[in-house]
């Protein structure tokens, strides 16, 4: 992805998305009228299914309200950060955080580094990734900005059914290949937006042209993310 289609998808930002303002009047303390604050503004919501890498079994719907990085040493052009929600309800619980960058900027990390990152580019093209309010042109540029990026997600509430984060930290993987989901999480994420991810997958790879993934889940916690394929050149299959 080139630094125009990057820009163009940080410009969906702005379509179709939600508004966040901090305010703690009820807690005592004065609302920040000035929108100075790190989640004022606009944030792109949009919808996965997170799965654990050390437990691939374990699977979650997962809400994501993210913005980009624009402070000091970063660029628009870098990074992408989000809270993690179980839900949409007003007392979600803040599963935890994850940060999105270029392909380009994943080259460039350290080999040690690269076993926290996980590719988007099944997410994408299997319909994972769902974007609900979004009007169809902006989710287009929206999830072609999303194909080849790579995310570091942590959820530090394991297990939201506890009534406190209880347990260590979870490092959060992708989907990356038919069969890996379990149909009961997709199912139950389908009717809540009203949506069929077998047919927004099906859309979107004939859009973008290529193929699903063929990727198998992680080995180990420390194995190396691929963006397409198990072996060879890590490249797409344009779509037959």
């Amino acid at each position: 992805m080139d630094r125009r289609e990057w820009l163009a998808f940080l410009g969906t930002l702005g379509t179709g998305l939600v508004a966040h303002e901090a305010c703690a009047e009820d807690h005592g303390a004065p609302k920040n009228n000035d929108g100075d604050s790190p989640v004022a503004g606009p944030h792109a919501f949009f919808c996965g299914i997170h799965i654990a890498k050390r437990d691939p079994k374990f699977q979650i719907v997962t809400q994501h309200y993210c913005t980009a990085h624009t402070g000091e040493g970063h660029s628009a052009e870098q990074l992408f950060q989000c809270l993690l929600f179980d839900s949409r309800a007003k007392n979600a619980k803040l599963l935890g955080v994850e940060y999105i960058i270029t392909d380009e900027r994943y080259r460039r990390l350290p080999e040690t580094e690269k076993k926290f990152w996980h590719p988007h580019s099944y997410e994408v093209l299997g319909g994972g990734l769902i974007a609900p309010g979004m009007d169809a042109e902006s989710e287009r540029t929206f999830m072609k900005g999303l194909l080849t990026t790579w995310g570091k997600a942590w959820h530090t509430w394991p297990d939201p059914k506890t009534d406190v984060p209880i347990g260590e930290p979870l490092l959060i993987w992708s989907l990356m290949g038919d069969g890996q989901v379990d149909p009961g999480v997709v199912a139950a994420r389908d009717r809540e937006f009203n949506v069929s991810t077998e047919a927004i997958g099906a859309r979107r790879r004939k859009e973008f042209g290529y193929e699903s993934p063929r990727v198998s889940v992680p080995k180990s916690i420390d194995q190396i993310g691929r963006m397409w394929t198990d072996s060879g050149d890590d490249k797409p299959t344009p779509l037959k």
